[in-house]
């Protein structure tokens, strides 16, 4: 996902999407684990994705 999509999101839509990308980045991680996963990389999209939401939802707390 973009980040351009990122930002036209609401704080609930936000606070959604970080509970999914880390019951997403969760899954990887045993996936991982487990030597079942084909692309490590998609781990690393993952946390920048998280970051990306923390970091709107935390610019937002400040505006506001």
């Amino acid at each position: 996902m973009e980040f351009k999509e990122i930002i036209t999101k609401t704080t609930k839509e936000l606070h959604k999407l970080l509970s999914e990308s880390r019951e997403k980045l969760r899954d990887l991680r045993f996936k991982d684990g487990n030597k079942q996963l084909k692309n490590v990389r998609e781990i690393r999209q993952v946390r920048k994705l998280i970051a990306q939401v923390f970091t709107l939802i935390n610019k937002d707390k400040i505006v506001k």
